[in-house]
């Protein structure tokens, strides 16, 4: 009897590895099946920078990260003191512009148009003796009193009359009538070119003010007071908590038919609770999933695809970067 028990205990040992054997086995058939039918993707949301396109110093931040915004608040002032340079430049511009236009608009003087009236005036009266003259001389030629050049020389103070009165009319007129319309035109148009330089300057000035342009969270602050921002520095980031979504890289062979329109259910687990997603985008990654691989067996290469999906309803207190798990595989639902 003592020869037989260890070849006993053997048997009892063998037969107790191959039961523990068939016990892992029966577990990890029963478990690694389900683990690889689990999606994991994350919460993402649409964002802007605030941003200025002046250069200039931090004069204050009226904004904490973590602070909800609405659209025109103002996040962040700059300090530019050179646009208010630029500014009196193009003020002065502008003033000087308006008033050679106005000058043209108005015209001559009252007293330069009197003068110009009063020089027409005696010039009329030249004329007026300078014909008389010249009609006695002549009614002298034609009765031979007088030789032909006293004729010729009182013709030609005549004719020398009347072109002064004409002058003298112009004149007048030019007088009365102002600048000319191309100058008129011309001063209008300085006048416009400096209110474009005014309005270019109020627009740059208006940039000192950083406005939020959408409602939405403040993620992150870059600057601090009294610090140089350049043209185009981010100084903030907004998140827009109404613009969520999720993104998941799914193998093609567990998409299960899914399209665009469709709904399924995600876990969270930082809320733990489900929520109802519709999906809007599917595309393909542009990559072969190295996860499985199965050209070598006769088979083809798995692609991964990229799924974006909605909150059907506003779920309180999701963020982005929150994880969200499909358990078991997509099953879309009309």
């Amino acid at each position: 009897m003592t020869e037989v028990k260890p070849y006993h205990n053997i048997l009892l040992i063998g037969l107790f590895a191959l039961i523990v054997t068939a016990i892992v086995a029966l577990i990890a058939y029963l478990t690694i099946g389900r683990n690889d039918e689990v999606i994991q993707g994350q919460v993402e949301v649409s964002e802007y920078r605030v941003s200025s396109k002046i250069p200039g110093r931090i004069q204050e931040i009226r904004v904490r990260e973590g602070d909800h915004v609405q659209r025109g608040d103002t996040v962040a002032i700059i300090d530019a003191p050179d646009m208010n340079a630029k500014k009196a430049q193009a003020l002065g511009a502008e003033q000087g512009a308006q008033a050679l236009s106005d000058m043209a608009q108005a015209g001559a003087r009252s007293e330069q148009i009197q003068g110009a009236k009063e020089m027409w005036e005696k010039s009329k009266v030249g004329l007026d003796i300078a014909q008389k003259t010249y009609e006695r001389v002549q009614h002298l030629y034609d009765e031979g009193v007088v030789s032909a050049q006293k004729r010729d020389e009182a013709e030609a103070q005549y004719q020398a009359a009347q072109k002064a009165v004409a002058a003298a009319k112009s004149q007048y007129d030019m007088a009365v009538n102002g600048a000319r319309a191309e100058e008129r035109r011309a001063a209008a148009a300085q006048v416009n070119q400096a209110r474009g330089a005014m309005q270019e300057v109020n627009s740059y000035l208006r940039e000192t003010y950083q406005i939020a342009t959408a409602d939405g969270e403040v993620t992150s602050i870059y600057p601090k007071v009294g610090e140089l921002v350049g043209a185009g520095s981010p100084i903030a980031t907004v998140s827009m908590m109404d613009d969520m979504w999720g993104t998941f890289n799914v193998r093609e062979d567990m998409l299960n038919g899914l399209k665009n329109g469709q709904e399924f259910t995600a876990w969270v687990p930082a809320l733990e609770r489900d929520i109802r997603m519709k999906v809007y985008n599917i595309k393909d990654k542009g990559s072969f999933a190295s996860w499985q691989t199965t050209s070598g067996t006769g088979g083809y290469d798995q692609k991964t695809f990229e799924v974006k999906a909605r909150p059907v309803e506003k779920a309180d207190g999701l963020h982005p970067g929150m994880s969200l798990v499909i358990r078991g595989g997509i099953h879309p639902e009309k």
